[in-house]
């Protein structure tokens, strides 16, 4: 993968989002061994997600090529809009009573709704493999490593909310900002 696409993947994972969210407070709720199994869902349903995006852009680049600027420019307008709502973003992390539905099904599940990992899937492939190489192999090979990166995020904000909660609440928005730059960047160099 390209020095961009890394820089994407990695800001896209990491940023706020609902898998991550989810994880911290699964985490924070149950504790890292008990929410694992939702985040081996989360994990299995983005690499389900992550397939389907390669072989839905490369069905539009055998068929439809022009539409690979069309993806661009949505891809890069999608970054702009989780900068611009993860630099506004209020605290994520508020306590209720309710401590069920982090299961390995639920993860599973979420992906499939999930509109972030959707549309990461559909732009990381479009605008940083697809012009690369588009064989079945690297198409495969490359939704293991994006969904690694993604089972990299998960965890790590699991482990944040089992032990950094505090520190989180006291500096989330110092974070958000940080990351809201950092999405705009990976944007903006889709076109530089």
């Amino acid at each position: 993968m390209a020095h961009e696409s890394k820089g994407y993947a990695l800001v896209t994972s990491f940023t706020p989002g609902p898998n991550n969210i989810m994880s911290l407070d699964s985490a924070r709720r149950l504790g890292l061994k008990k929410a694992f199994p939702f985040l081996l869902g989360v994990t299995a349903g983005c690499f389900v997600i992550m397939l389907l995006a390669c072989y839905f852009n490369l069905a539009l680049y055998h068929f439809l090529p022009r539409f690979k600027i069309w993806m661009n420019v949505l891809g890069s307008l999608y970054m702009l809009y989780l900068a611009v709502k993860i630099a506004k973003s209020k605290s994520s992390t508020k306590d209720n009573d309710h401590n069920g539905g982090y299961t390995f099904k639920s993860g599973l599940l979420l992906q499939f709704i999930n509109l972030k990992v959707i549309l990461y899937g559909i732009t990381v492939i479009s605008t940083f493999v697809m012009p690369y190489d588009a064989s079945y192999i690297a198409l495969f090979i490359i939704s293991l490593l994006l969904t690694g990166i993604g089972f990299a995020a998960i965890v790590c904000w699991a482990v944040f909310g089992a032990l950094f909660q505090r520190f989180l609440n006291k500096y989330e928005r110092s974070f958000n900002i940080v990351m809201a730059l950092l999405l705009l960047y990976s944007a903006l160099s889709i076109w530089i």
